[in-house]
């Protein structure tokens, strides 16, 4: 009943706190209001900027964020107990995510649905400009190779879940062709599009497709190829055609996964068959790093991740129809993935309980299996390793309802790869609209078009994912960094949100500011001691990128810290 019992309480928290901070920051800090002109129809083109229903962009922004990040973070974190990862995802997701996306979300909607990158222009210097323009590169760059590596995996590790999630695409598209082009109802069509979505989803489960390979290139390698093509294409098309009709399809999908998971843990707590498993706390776990500060690297999405501030900043600002929605969209979409990562940390720490079948065959139960897998630091951050404890975590606790395991384990497939492929080609579109304005800043606007830019978005992933062979597995060389450079970002724009609040006067920027220092006293932590860590493995190209960030994050921070205590000459 422990499991319930967290679950139920951390709901009731998420609601509770929406309604109080939330809507306290959203009214008294940004004082949004309903009657000023928002980019989405100042800028109107029906290809990015466009005025969507806060239902509707809500499910893209969600979907956009997630990803897998709720999920691997709170599969990997757990190892430290599930105490630390509940604590932290809970209050990190309140007091630090949702005012850093909400945040991010609303001075872009208030320039132009400018990046973040590029507004730091405006409120910092154009120096700084730059130098953040550099981070979110990086970032991005990152984002794109991993996730199509992250969707290559998946469909090899469930090969159940390839057909429903192209199937989805189709349906997607089909659905935008509805609404926007037949002017059909979006609430009744989405929720047919659900239905048939998993009716491929049955289907997929009794035919597994198996990617072979081509050419001489492994399974994951042709994956990553088709999916980096599919975000070029996916991110160049107007919105209204595959990004929001797919994403409004995932947000239902949301929730039918997580009503299956909260079903699953109601089940199998009152049939007595769901217990804790993993340990409260484990303050040095086998070859782990120390848990602080790399708690707060490790889980990111779920808590805080700068990422998120470029979704903010580079899409969903420019969909957001109305100030008043922006709350909902930018400060609910991160407790809604509060709401998930708790769930997460749930299957991870007793889902994987009810059973376990290791390589040999052997099925564990209880604390013999969560041990097993999380036997060490190595055994749990195999990105296998952290998509299965999830998904098999989950499947056992859906199978309490009834429904079979081999259905489960397709449904929580099918919801991990969908949700990575939002995220991918969403990065792509943000990283295009970075090359645009970082291209234009600097006057070459032969390099700014939507072709162009994305050309370079995706060739430039393209070099990182096969950069140490065929397999396409080239970014897991710059992945050990991905966490620490997220971080950095996040801390970052908490800066950026401070100095922005600081010239509103008053003492309005405690709420960021607070944050901001906690985040990037953990985030420089962690760089300093990653430096050490790449220096006596002898990795100089970690060594040197990681020290590049560093010297970056400081920078950054230096230059926020002086136009802060600069702005009260100015006002």
């Amino acid at each position: 009943m422990q499991a319930l019992l967290i679950m139920v309480v951390a709901f009731i928290g998420y609601i509770a706190m929406y309604s109080l901070y939330g809507k306290f920051i959203g009214n008294k800090i940004f004082k949004l209001s309903g009657d000023v002109s928002v980019p989405s129809s100042e800028l109107e083109d029906g290809i990015d900027y466009v005025p969507t229903k806060k239902e509707v962009i809500f499910g893209h922004h969600f979907t956009s964020i997630a990803g897998t990040g709720p999920i691997v973070g709170p599969a990997v974190a757990i190892i430290w107990g599930w105490v630390p990862a509940l604590i932290w995802v809970f209050f990190g997701s309140i007091f630090m995510g949702a005012v850093h996306d909400f945040g991010a979300l609303i001075i872009s909607m208030r320039n132009q649905g400018k990046s973040v990158a590029d507004y730091t222009g405006k409120y910092v210097n154009n120096r700084t400009k730059f130098l953040f323009f550099l981070i979110v590169f990086l970032e991005l760059w990152i984002v794109i190779a991993i996730f199509g590596l992250v969707i290559a995996v998946v469909f090899a590790m469930y090969p159940v879940s390839v057909f429903p999630v192209w199937c989805e695409i189709l349906i997607a598209l089909y659905l935008g062709h509805l609404i926007y082009k037949k002017g059909k109802n979006i609430i009744t069509w989405s929720i047919i599009a659900v239905v048939v979505m998993y009716i491929t989803v049955a289907i997929g489960a009794y035919m597994p497709i198996k990617m072979p390979a081509v050419a001489g290139i492994p399974p994951t390698g042709v994956w990553t190829i088709i999916l980096l093509i599919y975000a070029y294409i996916a991110s160049t098309l107007p919105v209204t055609t595959l990004l929001q009709p797919r994403d409004f399809i995932n947000s239902h999908q949301l929730l039918v996964a997580m009503a299956l998971l909260i079903l699953g843990v109601i089940f199998s707590a009152f049939g007595g068959n769901l217990d804790i498993v993993a340990p409260a706390v484990q303050i040095a776990p086998a070859k782990a790093p120390p848990m602080w500060p790399f708690l707060f690297i490790t889980i990111a999405c779920g808590a805080i991740s700068g990422f998120h501030a470029l979704v903010s900043s580079g899409t969903s600002s420019k969909q957001v129809r109305n100030e008043n929605d922006s709350l909902f969209v930018g400060y609910g979409s991160m407790l809604m993935e509060g709401t998930l990562a708790t769930l997460v940390i749930i299957a991870v720490s007793a889902g994987i309980g009810m059973g376990y079948v290791t390589k040999s065959g052997e099925t564990l139960v209880g604390v013999a299996a969560w041990t097993t897998h999380y036997s060490s630091w190595a055994a749990a951050a195999g990105l296998g390793s952290k998509i299965s404890a999830f998904v098999n975590g989950s499947a056992n606790m859906i199978a309490s309802t009834g429904l079979s395991f081999k259905i489960a384990v397709v449904v929580m497939g099918v919801f991990v790869a969908s949700f990575a492929g939002t995220t991918l080609d969403t990065a792509t579109r943000i990283q295009r609209y970075i090359v645009s304005e970082l291209f234009g800043s600097v006057k070459m606007d032969f390099l700014t078009g939507k072709h162009a830019a994305t050309l370079i978005a995706v060739g430039t992933a393209l070099i990182l994912a096969f950069a140490t062979g065929a397999g396409g597995k080239g970014a897991l060389k710059l992945w050990p960094l991905f966490g620490a450079v997220n971080q950095t970002l996040a801390g970052l724009v908490l800066i950026i949100i401070t100095v922005y609040l600081k010239t509103k006067g008053g003492m309005k920027w405690l709420i960021s500011g607070i944050p901001a220092i906690f985040m990037i006293i953990m985030t420089i932590w962690a760089l300093f001691l990653n430096q050490s860590k790449f220096g006596t493995a002898d990795n100089a190209l970690l060594q040197v990128v990681n020290g590049i960030i560093l010297v970056l994050a400081i920078w950054i921070a230096v230059e926020g810290l002086i136009k802060f205590f600069s702005i009260k000459d100015e006002t």
